[in-house]
């Protein structure tokens, strides 16, 4: 049991500090965001609470310049400050936002939220468990192998999640009448807009995928879609 005892303090660990993490996070999203009011927006959303058979879907400004949308682990829809700045000088279009507000809450139905919580737990786990295995046999460089793969690791589930949200959006814009046209259109500005980072990164160490994969990934579900029984 003693042997055993390093794995089960390194998830206890990793459970506290997503659990702090999750709480740094929401006291700065309700410190430094305010519910969108925009009523070219409200129309698109207004669509896609239609076809979710939902009252309304609430999205929030998130103060800071970075462009980016994201899903609190509270269920809550938020676009960065500096991604409406985008729209609002028209380099991204309203059906471009609804794609990202799609995204988002496709994070939100599969519930990415909590099983990152998992996730992280046992990505801890399995670094220590590897730290010890390996400076057995490679004393001083096994923790960093260690780190190493386990940090391929959460990019190859960061990115199996977004595989997910973008079908999950594919879907619902089409029910709502939008399309998957401006999905890919913004995939194809994404890296634009974010000033191009992490474009030098090897794919498989990218926590969100390709441009390209994105895109094929999409028009794979739409041949699909096409060819299905009505």
């Amino acid at each position: 049991m003693l042997k055993f005892m390093p794995i089960l303090l390194a998830i206890l660990y990793a459970l506290a500090m997503y659990r702090f993490s999750v709480w740094r996070t929401t006291r700065e999203l309700d410190t430094q965001s305010t519910e969108l009011a925009d009523p070219v927006l409200k129309r698109m959303t207004d669509r896609l609470a239609t076809a979710l058979d939902l009252p309304r879907v609430r999205v929030h400004i998130y103060e800071i310049d970075p462009v980016n949308g994201l899903a609190s682990p509270d269920g809550r829809i938020f676009i960065t400050r500096g991604f409406y700045r985008k729209f609002q000088t028209g380099e991204v279009s309203v059906e471009e936002m609804a794609s990202v507000i799609a995204h988002e809450l496709g994070h939100v139905a599969l519930g990415h939220s909590r099983r990152r919580m998992i996730d992280f737990s046992g990505q801890n786990a399995l670094r220590t468990a590897l730290a010890m295995l390996l400076s057995r046999f490679l004393p001083g460089v096994g923790v960093w192998i260690a780190n190493g793969l386990t940090t391929l690791l959460a990019a190859r589930l960061s990115r199996g999640d977004e595989y997910e949200a973008d079908a999950y959006a594919a879907a619902l814009l089409t029910k709502a009448g939008i399309g998957t046209a401006p999905q890919k259109s913004l995939f194809e500005k994404l890296e634009a807009l974010t000033s191009g980072a992490g474009g030098a990164m090897p794919a498989w160490l990218l926590s969100h995928p390709k441009t390209a994969e994105r895109i094929a990934a999409i028009e794979k579900l739409e041949t699909r879609w096409q060819h299905s029984p009505s």
